[in-house]
């Protein structure tokens, strides 16, 4: 490949004049914080998904943290979820003192194993954190079952699965737990940094907004509060980005959804790689990145250096997090859940984002196929 080709991006967001219109907007109006445009965000998200309410608040983690809370997981609790994920799944629990159990995927949906999970079922288990893992949508509907038969609640992580559609036909997050999503500037939508939280009914998305915003009430004076809070906040300016996004979402859901398509189109004839799962109606993943597993020995750090010399990133995504030291101190190790670790030691995280052209992921299959093949 030609060095003089310029570097490729891993991910990049799509931003247009109309986000940058609302943002100077709020920077016009002095209601940077607090404002109309962040409302406005939670009524747009909300109608989206097609939920009565959506709570907008500082990132992803945050969202989680609190939907921790709003369940009443405290210190004690155990909470069964997937090795495989983004680190904040497990520290949302942490947060608040509770358990992570971990149990393992699945190998086709790499989500947590219905089975797995409800063999990790203990006596001071209280929930189920669902995770979309890379947007695939969980089995929800197993989980479902599994909690209402033992008893538990459920926490959907849906911060990388927005658009995704499950298997009974309905968009990730709105079956009626509480779910959450995340934008970050990686995701198929963004703000910048930023999160929003889906309450199961009006009290509950009363004290959400309370909780984000330091313990204070709608009808409270500056410096009154009457709960535990955090600065969980969204601020205007982050608002009018998202409000702008939400207003063509689906444009930029397809955007992703080709170039995955042409991705799948020119890796499909490289031996030994593994695809992402293809789509079992009326099943819809959303294109959050491209992950790609290599054959079993593979060089992955070497064949990233070969990528990285002809500027293309990629990035092994994701580790399997039960092996981080502040986990494995809960008791850990390498082995237990062999089916995670091993998804996790070949996952490679291509360059993904909706202005690659055709030449561009022509260029990633042939610098691929030429680094796995010796070349």
């Amino acid at each position: 490949m030609s060095e003089e080709l310029p570097p490729l991006d891993l991910a990049r967001p799509e931003i247009g004049a109309e986000e940058e219109r609302l943002v100077v907007e709020v920077l016009r109006s002095g209601r940077l914080s607090l404002g109309p445009m962040t409302e406005r965000f939670e009524r747009d998200f909300a109608a989206w998904l097609g939920v009565d309410d959506a709570v907008a608040v500082s990132s992803g983690t945050a969202a989680l943290h609190l939907g921790v809370r709003a369940l009443g997981w405290d210190a004690g609790d155990e909470v069964v979820l997937s090795p495989f994920t983004f680190v904040a799944s497990a520290n949302c629990l942490l947060f608040e003192g509770v358990k992570p159990v971990f149990a393992d995927i699945d190998p086709v949906s790499l989500n947590l194993d219905p089975a797995a999970a409800e063999q990790a079922i203990g006596e001071s288990t209280v929930g189920l954190l669902a995770i979309d893992i890379f947007g695939q949508p969980s089995a929800m509907p197993e989980f479902e079952r599994i909690a209402a038969d033992r008893k538990l609640a459920i926490l959907e992580d849906s911060c990388q699965a927005l658009g995704a559609i499950d298997s009974e036909g309905r968009k990730v997050g709105s079956r009626g737990n509480i779910s959450t999503f995340a934008f970050y500037a990686n995701k198929q939508m963004t703000t910048g940094e930023g999160g929003i939280i889906v309450p199961t009914d009006p009290g509950m998305a009363e004290v959400l907004r309370s909780e984000r915003n330091q313990g204070r009430a709608n009808d409270m004076d500056w410096l009154d509060h009457d709960r535990l809070g955090f600065n969980y906040r969204m601020s205007d300016v982050t608002a009018a980005i998202g409000v702008a996004q939400v207003s063509r979402l689906d444009e930029l859901l397809a955007g992703r959804a080709r170039v995955a398509c042409k991705y799948l189109e020119c890796l499909s004839e490289i031996e030994g790689l593994e695809m992402p799962a293809p789509d079992v109606p009326p099943a819809m993943r959303s294109w959050f990145v491209f992950p790609i597993r290599l054959p079993e020995g593979s060089d992955r750090d070497g064949l990233i250096r070969k990528l990285g010399e002809q500027g293309i990133p990629a990035k092994a995504y994701l580790p399997s997090i039960h092996l981080f030291p502040h986990l494995a101190a809960l008791g850990y190790r390498e082995g237990q859940f062999p089916v995670a670790e091993s998804v996790a030691a070949r996952s490679l995280a291509l360059p993904f984002h909706a202005g690659l052209s055709e030449g561009d992921i022509d260029r990633v299959a042939v610098a691929l196929g030429d680094a796995l093949g010796g070349g």
